[in-house]
């Protein structure tokens, strides 16, 4: 890259976990199907909208990176589902009571891809405009009647939560050394309904992802290939940008998805090691929507396992289908 970026702080805030028994107890999930996933909690918010779970992290990015509001010069929110309040602006809430600052507050909607997305706008910004500090946030709650966690999609098991990350041209306990996106349109209409809707879940509630259109489509093995084509040019644009090989990587953090998805599009065809990724936390978790890669950076400052030196990747990928893969040089301990 020409121009120095890095992460100043990485944040989550996560509600409780519910485990899969106290699920299945409750009559909320089949545990013999969910068992499947290999997930075996998700973070669950009984009472916070997620707006302000994206607050909360927010304002501890800003503590730890000892910035204030009015530093910041960019404030990006990437989200997947509601956020609380119809044609209303999430962005400028979260401005709003992370310190009220000026700078532009807008919202990233990629899905599952929205906060890697985020975070490339956010340091194409910062570069253009010679500006020196961003804070991108996500932030999703999955909840019925709208989506049913347990069940709208048949191999992940969505969780609640915010997160942050303060990106800075100037510092930060990470450099950021490669950021790709890479997108393929014609595998969008796989995540989308036979015919346009007039309203909001005008088509049914709870929300069904259950779509076999590209399977029916493409079938099986060409869909995989075709979706591991798109991530392998996200990696090796990623690793090229960053003078590093796949197989040097200390760290992997990858998208919160069932066992299934995440040996068919992750393990297996780019020979990652489990143990060197954060599966065995977000198997604790749940997909956090937008957040997972963000949640997953800050888990592993959190517990010590980044050291200068360190190389750290994150994929991000979401329904549409863009992927986008990030490469951090670990600078300092977080």
């Amino acid at each position: 890259m020409r121009h120095e970026l890095y992460i100043g702080a990485a944040t989550s805030w996560l509600p409780e976990r519910m485990t899969l028994g106290e699920a299945a107890r409750a009559g909320l999930a089949d545990q013999a199907r969910i068992w499947n996933t290999g997930i075996e909690s998700v973070c669950v918010s009984a009472d916070k909208s997620a707006p302000e779970m994206a607050v909360l992290a927010a304002r501890a990015a800003l503590e730890r990176s000892k910035s204030e509001p009015e530093d910041l010069h960019l404030l990006l929110h990437a989200c997947a589902y509601h956020q609380g309040h119809d044609m209303w602006p999430p962005a400028s809430y979260i401005q709003r009571f992370t310190g009220g600052s000026s700078c532009p507050a807008i919202e990233i909607r990629q899905m599952s891809n929205g906060g890697m997305v985020a975070l490339e706008l956010a340091g194409n910004y910062l570069i253009a405009n010679d500006r020196p500090t961003a804070l991108v946030t996500t932030a999703d709650r999955f909840c019925l009647p709208g989506f049913d966690r347990w069940r709208s999609d048949p191999s992940t098991i969505c969780g609640d939560g915010g997160t942050a990350v303060l990106l800075s041209t100037r510092t930060g306990f990470a450099k950021l050394r490669g950021l790709v996106s890479v997108s393929d349109s014609g595998l969008e209409h796989g995540g989308r309904g036979e015919q346009f809707s007039d309203a909001p879940l005008s088509t049914g509630s709870p929300i069904d992802l259950n779509s076999d259109t590209l399977v029916r489509e493409l079938g099986v093995e060409a869909l995989l290939s075709r979706i591991e084509a798109g991530q392998r040019e996200a990696f090796d644009r990623a690793c090229a940008q960053a003078d590093v090989k796949l197989s040097d990587i200390d760290w992997y953090v990858l998208p919160n998805l069932g066992r299934t998805r995440m040996r068919a599009q992750y393990f297996d065809p780019f020979g990652i090691d489990p143990q060197r990724s954060t599966w065995s936390w977000g198997r604790q978790v749940g997909h956090l929507g937008a957040g997972d890669q963000f949640a997953g950076l800050a888990h592993l400052a959190s517990e010590g396992a980044l050291e200068p030196g360190q190389t750290c990747l994150l994929a991000g990928a979401g329904a549409g289908f863009t992927w986008t893969v990030g490469i951090l040089e670990i600078m300092s301990k977080p």
